[in-house]
């Protein structure tokens, strides 16, 4: 069977992940690593630095010694550092949010992205606006940042979480796609589907799928 080394810096994006594995991959052997404070270190410097770029490359490379025939980083705040593991491992390692990203620009139009960790949104959108040019798009990111959900999530107040997302949905109502950005968010999305009565994208879902094919490919080539 497949091992799958899951690479995480929050507690709460472990749960969503491991979900979205059961329905589609089940027959994955998932590995997890967590290192909670990686969000708080991000958050506090304010930007990617080298030694947290290292710390990434460093749980990215101990993944793959370990015997793991991919790796998904499930925190969106590391892009950089995780598009550098990619680079160097000869395994598929996977951005928490590109397979989202993708399938949203499907879609085209203005996308809308609901988030609720603020260090994370400026690279992500950047991410998208990137996958867009390389898909010749001109598709349009439009972000609502809600810093009290996660505030309610880190408090154990996963209801409040869910409904301060629903309540902001229909903001979005306009976008063609609503993404939900983080996996930790990805808890909401029955909620904010009922808000916006239509179904949205959530990362741990879409990073499954393109996971699995990713490596479907490397087994049949």
């Amino acid at each position: 069977m497949p091992r799958i080394a899951l690479i995480h810096a929050v507690t709460a994006a472990v749960a969503p992940v491991q979900e979205a594995f059961r329905q589609q991959w089940p027959e994955a052997t998932l590995v997890n690593l967590l290192d909670d404070s990686l969000s708080g270190d991000r958050e506090a410097a304010g930007a990617l630095t080298p030694a947290m770029s290292d710390r990434m490359m460093t749980l990215a490379r101990y993944s793959w010694q370990a015997g793991a025939d991919g790796i998904l980083f499930t925190c969106s705040a590391f892009g950089e550092a995780i598009e550098a593991a990619a680079k160097v491992l000869p395994i598929p390692v996977l951005k928490p949010n590109e397979a989202m990203f993708e399938r949203a620009l499907e879609s085209g139009g203005c996308v809308g992205m609901l988030a609720t960790f603020a260090p994370a949104v400026a690279s992500m959108e950047e991410e998208f606006r990137d996958e867009a040019r390389r898909r010749d798009s001109g598709a349009v990111i439009e972000t609502l940042c809600l810093g009290p959900a996660r505030a309610a999530l880190a408090g154990g107040d996963l209801a409040g979480h869910d409904r301060l997302l629903a309540e902001a949905a229909p903001r979005l109502a306009h976008c063609s796609t609503v993404m939900l950005a983080h996996f930790s968010t990805a808890r909401a999305k029955a909620a904010v589907e009922a808000s916006l009565g239509r179904p949205v994208l959530t990362s741990p879902d879409t990073a499954v799928a393109k996971l699995r094919a990713c490596l479907d490919r490397t087994t049949a080539g």
